[in-house]
């Protein structure tokens, strides 16, 4: 199911009796089209994230963590102007739109009652969010500033009168009595041509809820009491379900079960909850290559130039392997040298070295035979004297692929709190450089936390997401006797069991995560290598994350994606 109208009615039914009547505590803006208002109500507070991301628009409580930008935006800024500490009075969906309004009431500069919209329209790539003076219908501050160059219909800029979305001649279903419709609804066995007629005469239908009820149509014998047990469902007693729709794990997620999506299923407590669920990946990679990649384009770039450098230092390494012909000409042509006349270009003498095989020798002309002899020596020291120099250059270049390979490996793996590791990790190292102002001193950012996980036991288990963490953990955070653990050969996070003796299962556990948070995620069976972190040592002059260690066992394990998320929250 795409967020579309009906599943905006059900979220908004499930939101309002948990909101409504709560206070704004908290408003940050962690992304630039998302916005997280955390809303006190009932003793409990319910961080509410409401995106107008093109692709993954969306209102729903969340309990992923946010990392907030160090300098809030302008629009953060406007908004706790105006809604800091207010009390959010109405939560209502436009008709069956993809259209929410938030109603707050707040005191002004003078200490006066106002009512303020936060509007979120969650239209693909024209979602917004706009903060409204509901009195005047003066907008005070949009997420994505639209100018009448960009819609000649609207006007979305602060000072700009707020203009509706353009209305479409469609129905909203849960306000209409279907009898007569579906009377004179054409007999057909083509559901996508139902689901069609369906979808342009009513609004809030996406594609895959027009299909759902057409299909559920076109297999009762009673359309009308179908069409109102679809909408009371919905409306009443939603089933949050995620389906699972063939092997290359395509999902869909739906307010009920939808029994025209065939395929393996997954119920959950709530939208919002299920929402999190789905969107915890998909959404979290898509912030990391947005804001990591200008990164992700610098890292890249410098692994090209570095194959670049191996692919020509090996060829140099092969044209080295001639060093002995030159050497072996050169010999040749001293011991015969009386044979060899001024202005020959070329010369065949008998070679010593191969049973007084001829061996057909060039010259140079303008120059003399002792001469030519000299030059095939030279050319024989100057490849002799590469072959130290370039075995030198390809082992580092190769350590320097190695490197940056694993910081790609890491981006991958990264949530949007690890870049600034990562980009902190290549300033240190001095890929990148910093622009440093006049007189002002460069502040080091803080140094993320490693993710903790628990095992089955309750165990605790830590798990650092790049090399400045991986180091920190290992070399200063983690006891003598605790157990560290590495996907073998490959690069991957450094995890910590914080046990001495842990238990097989939660070795297996913590195998797991090694595994997962590798570059061998999608690999069917991964080799985990495990040992005390006492027998695990630092080279002197390594670059982070690298370590060496001895006396390992192996555990080879499959990297399960729901064990991960099970291990992510502390048993009761």
């Amino acid at each position: 199911m795409s967020f579309d109208g009906i599943f905006t009615h059900a979220m908004v039914n499930e939101l309002a009796p948990l909101l409504v009547g709560g206070r704004i505590s908290r408003i940050n803006q962690p992304y630039p089209n998302e916005l997280i208002l955390v809303i006190r109500a009932n003793r409990h507070n319910y961080p509410l994230l409401l995106s107008a991301h093109p692709t993954y628009a969306r209102l729903q409580v969340t309990e992923i963590p946010y990392v907030n930008p160090a300098k809030p935006t302008k629009f953060t800024m406007t908004l706790r102007k105006y809604l800091d500490g207010a009390l959010l009075k109405q939560l209502s969906q436009k008709e069956n739109d993809r259209v929410v309004h938030l109603t707050f009431t707040s005191r002004n500069e003078l200490g006066d009652l106002q009512n303020i919209s936060l509007i979120i329209e969650m239209m693909g790539r024209h979602s917004n969010l706009i903060l409204l003076q509901q009195d005047t219908g003066r907008i005070l501050d949009t997420v994505r500033h639209v100018s009448s160059d960009q819609n000649r219909y609207r006007l979305l800029m602060p000072g700009a009168t707020y203009i509706e979305p353009p209305k479409q001649d469609n129905v909203n279903p849960f306000k209409f009595d279907a009898g007569d419709y579906l009377k004179g609804l054409p007999q057909t066995a083509d559901v996508f041509k139902l689901a069609k007629k369906l979808q342009q005469d009513f609004q809030g239908l996406g594609f895959d809820s027009s299909v759902e009820l057409a299909t559920r149509l076109a297999q009762q014998s009673n359309p009308l009491t179908t069409w109102q047990d679809f909408f009371t469902a919905i409306d009443q007693t939603p089933k949050p379900t995620v389906t699972r729709l063939n092997e290359r794990q395509q999902m869909q997620f739906s307010a009920i079960d939808y029994q025209s999506e065939k395929g393996q299923k997954k119920n959950y407590s709530g939208l919002s909850h299920m929402l999190d669920q789905f969107y915890r990946d998909k959404v979290e990679l898509d912030r990391v290559h947005q804001q990591g990649s200008q990164l992700i384009h610098f890292v890249q770039n410098e692994l090209k130039k570095d194959r670049k450098k191996l692919k020509k230092l090996t060829q140099t390494l092969k044209n080295s392997e001639k060093a002995n012909d030159y050497r072996i000409k050169g010999e040749i042509l001293t011991t015969y040298l009386n044979r060899v006349e001024r202005g020959m270009t070329s010369i065949e003498l008998p070679n010593y070295y191969a049973d007084e095989r001829p061996l057909k020798i060039n010259l140079s002309n303008q120059i003399s035979p002792s001469q030519n002899a000299q030059k095939y020596f030279t050319k024989y020291q100057k490849l002799k004297n590469a072959v130290h120099y370039v075995n030198d250059q390809m082992t580092e270049t190769q350590q320097e692929v190695d490197y940056l390979s694993g910081i790609l490996a890491q981006i991958e793996i990264a949530a949007p709190k690890d870049l600034t590791d990562i980009q902190e990790e290549l300033f240190q190292q001095g890929y990148l450089h910093r622009k440093q102002q006049k007189n002002k001193k460069i502040k080091r950012p803080k140094l993320s936390k490693p993710d903790q996980f628990y095992a089955s036991a309750g165990t605790s288990i830590l798990v650092g997401k790049n090399n400045l963490q991986n180091d920190r953990l290992t070399l200063k955070t983690a006891r003598k006797t605790d157990i560290w653990l590495h996907a073998k050969n490959v690069p991957g996070s450094h995890v910590i069991i914080a046990q001495s003796y842990p238990s097989e299962k939660t070795l297996a556990e913590a195998a797991n995560l090694a595994a997962y948070f590798s570059k061998s995620r999608l690999s069917a069976t991964v080799p985990v290598d495990y040992v005390q972190v006492k027998r695990v040592h630092k080279p002197n002059g390594a670059k982070p994350g690298f370590v060496i260690y001895e006396g390992q066992h192996t555990l080879f394990v499959t990297p399960d994606e729901a064990l991960v998320e099970k291990l992510s929250k502390q048993p009761n």
